[in-house]
This record gives structure tokens, sequence and C-alpha cells, in this order.
């Protein structure tokens, strides 16, 4: 099957942008079936590259290879799974951290799927139908480079780009869930077999560690947006006084509560609030409660009852908010996973909260995605997180 690109999309493409836009397609409505091998070429014909049509957010499909000769057979799939692994060799050795990402999509050779590593299991995600077609060339590259106890999978695609719940077991031995992993020594449960998130992040394995092992000594810390609460279990780890952590989910109570006692800490210490995130800064403010270091991790879209959340168009206005009941000297880490904006307009936000609050900061660290999370410069919305430590002077 050939696809012709417009001519303004050629330079892009020739310099290793690896997605294939809906709009740069000249006759997009020849592709019927996704999974099919695509050629890509410009107007007059000439070969740019090799992919697959699979569609996902805008694009319709991904370049798998630069090479008209390369065939996209088991034998390609063997060789960039491999060459996932071997990269990752470090962090299979290390004993303190049992879950990571093994491949992570284009930056890994092969868009549209990620495989996340939790002691000897494996999760497979699926952007689209168009990859999920190539699913036992993937599955059996997988067993042929690494030892697999077993394979669960997560379709995150349909009509709305919502997860397709289904049976995610897929192959080998399951394991006994919660499943318990270690995150740089701190234990985390884990449920492969619990619809699209398993109960941690593990792109936020770095701040974590930091927030340990740096900033949380002595401190009230409140953790927003919490999930399972990782940030607040490495925040107690690392002698926070009290840590605080709020989250709209019904499940956030339990879950948080299972993270704090796999690892000696008794949830009955902290506080865990399930209450929508708009409202707590609301009450926080009215009990004059003020915190030493706040962390504001929130979605890219967030929706309550009353209030739709987007991480480009609100987040100066959650951390104004934040500013509001952070105490001077505080710590604000301030994090987004949202690949519409870069982190120059980031911390530009940040700079606008703090002029409209009248208060004054300096930038302490920073971080993207970590090394497991591997990324091309030639697809910069592929390295989407972006977390600043703020500290607020006054």
């Amino acid at each position: 099957m050939n696809i012709k690109i417009k001519n303004n999309f050629i330079n892009k493409l020739v310099k290793g942008y690896p997605l294939i836009e809906k709009d740069a397609v000249i006759n997009s409505q020849d592709l019927k079936e996704e999974g099919k091998i695509i050629r890509v070429t410009d107007e007059k014909g000439k070969f740019l590259g090799k992919g697959y049509y699979g569609i996902q957010n805008k694009g319709i499909g991904w370049i798998l290879t630069n090479s008209e000769s390369e065939e996209v057979n088991q034998s390609f799939f063997d060789k960039k799974l491999q060459k996932a692994i071997a990269l990752r060799k470090s962090f299979f050795e290390d004993p303190d951290t049992t879950a990571f990402r093994v491949f992570n999509g284009e930056g890994d050779g092969i868009g549209g799927i990620i495989i996340d590593y939790y002691d000897g299991h494996f999760v497979l995600n699926w952007y689209s139908a168009g990859i999920y077609a190539f699913k036992e060339f993937v599955l059996k590259a997988l067993i042929n480079s690494v030892v697999v106890k077993s394979v669960y999978q997560k379709k995150r695609f349909d009509t709305k780009g919502q997860y397709m719940d289904e049976d995610d077991f897929v192959m080998g031995e399951p394991p006994e869930f919660p499943l318990i992993v270690k995150e740089n020594g701190v234990n985390f449960a884990v449920y492969l077999n619990d619809g699209a998130m398993v109960g941690v992040f593990l792109d936020q394995r770095e701040v974590r560690k930091t927030i340990r092992d740096t900033y949380s000594k002595g401190k009230t810390v409140l953790n927003m947006f919490s999930y399972t609460g990782a940030f607040s279990v490495f925040a107690a780890l690392g002698g926070a006084i009290k840590t605080t952590s709020v989250d709209l989910a019904n499940r956030s109570l339990p879950k948080t509560s299972e993270q704090f006692s796999i690892n000696g800490i008794d949830p009955k210490e902290q506080n865990i609030v399930v209450m929508d995130v708009f409202h707590y800064f609301k009450y926080a403010i009215k009990k004059k409660l003020m915190f030493d270091l706040v962390i504001l991790d929130p979605p890219s879209f967030a929706k309550s009852k009353k209030f739709t959340f987007s991480a480009a168009k609100d987040y100066k206005n959650l951390l104004k908010d934040t500013i509001a009941i952070t105490e001077d000297d505080g710590i604000i880490v301030a994090s987004t996973n949202s690949s519409s904006f870069d982190m120059k307009k980031f911390k530009g936000y940040i700079d606008a909260a703090f002029k409209e609050s009248g208060s004054t900061y300096k930038i302490e660290e920073q971080f993207s995605l970590p090394d497991d999370f591997k990324t091309i410069k030639e697809f910069k919305e592929g390295n989407y997180l972006k977390v600043v430590f703020i500290r607020k002077l006054k």
C-alpha cells in the first residue's frame, strides 16, 4: 500500500519525525485496514519510509524504517526488542528497582506500543488497532529476548480513545495480587489485572527519590491528585512529619493505605482525604492549613462534577491556589505530563502564577523522563514529562 505525503510535511519526515500525521497524507481515503504495512512516498513517488497504518491521536501510523529493503517481520521486532532490553541492562541488574519501562514506543523504534516490567511480569500497552495487528510478532520477540514470567496487555484504543475493558491476561504464570515490586528500595503494590492503571506511574521514579532524599525531612507534605499515594510514601520514608494525600477517587483511600502498610508505615498516622482537589484548596484556606512541601501532579485533563481541568489552560491558576497554602521557604513540586507544551512554556506558567500571587521564587531543580523512558530528539512531544522543584521565597 502506497501513501503520498504533501510537500510541506516531507522535510519533517526526512529529518526523522516518526509519526505519520493525518493532515500530511494526500490519499488517506485509500487506507482501509489498520495494521497494513504502508510505503510512504512524496507526491512524485520517491520513497521516504515504510511503516504501518494505525489510528492514534493526530496520527494515522508510524514510520518503522527508512530502508526500502528492510522487511517488517519477526526478525525486525526481535532486533528492536533486543536492543531496547540491552539498553536497560543496568535496570535489570538493580535489586532495589524491579519495575521500569522496557520499551518506549517511538523512542525504541516502534511507535504505538510501550512495554513495562514488573519483577519478571510484563505489561504491553497497545495504542492503536494497527500496532495490535503485530501482537504475535511482539510477544515472540519478547520471549526471544528475556525471561518472561507472565504477560498482561492494555488495549488503549477505541473510537473515543478510552481504555478497552477486557481480560488483560495474555500468557504465562499469573502472579498473586498485589504483586510487590520495588523502586529505589521502596515497595509498591501493583495489580496488572486491574484496568488501564496498575497502581504506580513509573516515569516519576527520579522525582520520588529526590523528594525522599532531599526535601522531606521534618516537613509537612501535601500530595494533590495523589492516586495511590506514591509521592506520600516516599515523603514519609524521607522523614516527613506528616503527609496529606488528596484525590477525588474513592479507591484512593484503600490503595494509599495499602502502599503505606507494605512499607511499614501506619496509614492512620497519615492523612488520606477523598475530596475534589479544587475543593480542598478552599478547605485548606478556610482552615488556615499551610504546608512545607506541596506536590502538584494533575492529569493533563480531569473532570469533576463542577469543574473541567486542562493543564494547558488551567495549570497557572492551580499553581496560584498552591502558592497560597505553601509556607515561605517551602517547596512546590510542579509536575505535568501534558505533551501540548514544552518546559519553556511550563516555566512561563510558573512565573505568571508567582507574579500574580505577589510572591517570589527560585527554581531548585527540574526533571524530564528517566533513562528507561527512551525518547528521540526528532519527536519532542515524546518527552512529555516536566517537573520543576520551586522554592517559594515569600
